[in-house]
């Protein structure tokens, strides 16, 4: 298989370096050396960014593997390193969160001190709810600063959060809640969503009553809709949390105490709640995001677009920028409300210099035309990223040249819920980064891609992305299920499969290594396509549709078909004020073959007002293969919006194969 699943694109197009950034870069070059000659002793090093209140007597213990402990003996208090040390370094005056709410003029400002005090009374006020060190707490809420405060009480007190998205099913939330043993949920009455209340309490009352182990149910009054209220369960944010005493001291945890569950949307098994501790995942949090995003505390902005529900919201928008004193801008709503320009109205508004979003927000942006963010001064930009899966090139060019005025650099980071941080990145001040490669390992990540016996595949191969060795901020198991853990990471190469005496984690993706040794990543090896012999990867014909100026965007499934096992359907969106006539089908399929070849020739095109997508935006090509084959629709709770299936469905223009 590995011998066919390689990206068949080229892209030849670098990018080097600003001379200003890579003059003042936080990391360098030598950051790789130093990385190579001792790895252990450069995470050593990365850890000593933080404050430790007793050192570690080894820095990983590998002992059992897969089972990693990192900063043996070391304790710490991760709520303490993101908030305390900077106001007890005299930054305490300084802007921490800029919130804005989706509705118009809804905004916070809430400097370290601010959130010192927030953290300090939630965290005597979840110590009065019966919530100590060991205990899991769920939280469900909208992105609004009690979410980040919540967390953070979580961490003070050495106790487990689970966040779960503020729009998950009754279904999804109480499995999560069951799951993790949860005493106490964190809700609100409900948020602000494409301009209208939406409530989240209902949802809330409905999963407790399925679990037992839910003790209080803590609420946030944020858009002031009635609610019901279960005495001596339900308590309020503001009777509570706002009256508590602002005097809290945060006490050390060892390295490897729990701090945080965060399930894995799994729509037909149950969802497997990923567990990570906290000084090995603080460590690789804090540094990525000093090195990936090259922060300037003093005078950087920076705002990531995720939800809090996922782990980009962790690490991205808590730990690694509050780790490292940043200033940020957290909001709560959607892109397109009140208008499609609310993103860089916001960028212009809070003069942001680091934006990090979503490979599918960007095709989103691109399908509503560049000149909405033209009509806002972007200026102040110096640096952009992108997450959550492999990005086309002509997206990344796009985003380079209408977001970062063609003159940011562009850090297209690979990682996962699973490995906690950025894994493999551009590093802003040393890479001559190409259009849709991730291009290299971060320094100290042991990331390779192999065939189908585990062997490195050469330059211009094509395999599975595999990482060789334990990084600080990996998952420890899966919480409550230790052999579902080791089945799933650990049991497909190495050791875990009985081969040897290597552990290799496999990260369910495929990747290719391309001619200068840099890697394209492929997306999951479930979607790759069978197609007459020939592995094919749905990432590279949606790339290729992509490239051909009236798509904007573009989603391939693999459907049965008689004759070549799997044949490619395509279901495309169309850029603003392109016609779909009866050619445009055939002038696709056409783009397809001659970008890639003959065999990647789609069988069918549709052309589509919208794509199913989950709330991480991650497209759920399962629901795309089921129109495709005809059959009825599966599971659509995960879906961030649902009516999409039936507006997929009526206004679905069709284009089958005419050769």
């Amino acid at each position: 298989m590995a011998d066919t699943l390689a990206n068949l694109l080229s892209e030849t197009r670098q990018f080097p370096p600003p001379d200003e950034l890579a003059a003042n870069a936080n990391v360098k070059a030598e950051a790789y050396d130093r990385a190579t000659e001792d790895r252990l002793g450069f995470w050593a090093e990365q850890a000593k960014r933080l404050h430790w209140n007793q050192e570690w007597s080894e820095v990983l213990d590998w002992s059992n593997p897969p089972f990693a402990k990192w900063f043996i003996g070391g304790q710490l208090n991760v709520a303490y390193n993101c908030v305390d040390r900077h106001v007890e370094a005299g930054r305490g005056s300084k802007v921490a969160i800029y919130w804005e709410g989706e509705p118009a003029g809804d905004t916070r400002e809430i400097t370290y001190a601010d959130l010192q005090q927030l953290v300090n009374q939630a965290a005597n006020a979840l110590t009065d709810l019966g919530v100590s060190a060991g205990d899991r707490v769920a939280i469900y809420l909208p992105m609004i600063p009690e979410a980040v405060v919540a967390m953070l009480a979580c961490a003070r007190l050495g106790a487990t959060h689970s966040v779960v998205f503020g729009g998950f099913s009754v279904e999804a939330l109480s499995g999560r809640i069951d799951d993790a043993n949860a005493k106490v949920v964190i809700t609100a009455d409900g948020g602000y969503r494409r301009g209208k209340p939406s409530a989240l309490k209902p949802t809330v009352d409905e999963a407790a009553e399925r679990c037992p182990s839910v003790e209080k149910v803590l609420v946030v009054r944020r858009t002031g809709e009635d609610v019901a209220w279960t005495e001596g369960r339900d308590v309020w944010w503001h009777e509570t949390v706002e009256r508590a005493d602002t005097a809290h001291t945060a006490q050390p945890f060892d390295a490897e105490n729990p701090l945080f569950i965060l399930y894995t949307s799994g729509t037909t098994a149950k969802p497997k709640g990923i567990l990570h501790t906290s000084g090995g995942y603080l460590t690789q949090a804090s540094w990525t995001y000093n090195a990936v995003f090259d922060l300037k505390p003093d005078t950087d902005v920076y705002w990531c677009t995720a939800d809090i529900g996922w782990v980009t919201g962790h690490s991205y928008i808590v730990y690694g920028p509050l780790s490292n004193g940043a200033t940020q801008v957290i909001y709560e709503g959607t892109p397109d409300t009140p208008h499609r320009g609310r993103f860089w109205e916001i960028v212009d508004k809070y003069k942001v210099t680091l934006l990090y979003t979503a490979p599918t927000a960007i095709r989103t942006f691109m399908k509503w035309g560049d000149d909405i963010p033209a009509k806002f001064d972007l200026s102040s930009l110096r640096l952009i990223g992108s997450v959550g899966e492999p990005i086309n090139p002509e997206a990344w060019i796009w985003y380079r040249k209408n977001i970062g005025g063609d003159r940011t650099p562009v850090v297209d980071t690979w990682w996962q819920t699973e490995t906690g941080a950025i894994m493999i990145s551009p590093l802003p001040g040393v890479t001559s980064a190409k259009p849709g490669s991730a291009m290299t390992p971060l320094p100290g990540i042991s990331a390779d891609v192999v065939d189908d016996e585990a062997k490195s595949v050469p330059a211009g191969g094509g395999g599975f992305l595999v990482i060789r060795e334990p990084w600080p901020s990996m998952l420890r198991t899966i919480w409550g299920d230790d052999q579902r853990f080791i089945d799933t990471y650990w049991s497909r190469f190495g050791a875990g499969a009985g081969n040897g005496d290597e552990w290799i984690y496999f990260a369910g993706d495929g990747a290719k290594r391309d001619d200068d040794g840099h890697l394209w990543l492929l997306g999951r090896v479930d979607d790759v396509m069978l197609v007459s012999g020939h592995n094919i990867s749905t990432t590279e014909v949606e790339s290729a549709l992509v490239s051909h100026p009236k798509v904007a965007e573009a989603a391939v499934v693999g459907a049965t078909d008689p004759t070549t096992t799997q044949a490619v359907v395509a279901f495309v969106i169309l850029r603003g004020g392109v016609d779909d006539g009866d050619e445009l089908a055939q002038e696709l399929r056409n783009h397809v073959a001659k970008t890639i070849g003959p065999i990647a020739k789609p069988r069918q095109i549709m052309v589509v007002p919208e794509l199913p997508k989950t709330r991480s935006g991650k497209i759920m090509r399962r629901l795309l293969r089921d129109v495709a084959e005809n059959r009825s629709l599966g599971d659509v709770t995960t879906l961030q919006d649902s009516s999409v299936m039936d507006l997929i469905s009526d206004g679905m223009k069709t284009g089958k194969a005419e050769d």
